[in-house]
């Protein structure tokens, strides 16, 4: 098993969806439970190498987006995007490679535990 196996099954075994995006804000991964939700129950084709805009097609969340990386940039930390239809959590959570610089991020969503 190389690298990339092991990475892409650990990232599919996580029940939630995950997106990586780059600098570019075009999307380079989905696991297995961001294309679901992306393809099937959303009616998006493959979204690889395309915008992340073109699932969120709105001024002010485009903006969102762009200034949550900012953010992330400026201080390494996660952030807090909101709480879905679903009653899961959204974050952004930046990425840097081996020699420490940016190279995207990635959304990711958890269950809303929180009452």
């Amino acid at each position: 098993m190389d690298q990339m196996e092991i990475m892409s099954s650990i990232l599919n075994a996580y029940p939630y969806p995950i997106v990586f995006v780059d600098n570019d804000y075009r999307i380079r991964y989905l696991n297995q439970y961001a294309k679901y939700h992306y393809y099937q129950e959303r009616g998006y084709e493959d979204l690889m190498g395309k915008s992340i805009f073109d699932c969120h097609l709105s001024q002010a969340t485009k903006e969102r987006i762009q200034a949550g990386y900012e953010s992330i940039q400026k201080t390494g930390k996660e952030i807090f995007i909101g709480v879905n239809a679903r009653n899961q959590r959204l974050y952004m959570q930046g990425v840097r490679n081996e020699k420490g610089q940016w190279i995207g991020f990635f959304e990711r969503f958890e269950l809303n535990l929180a009452k």
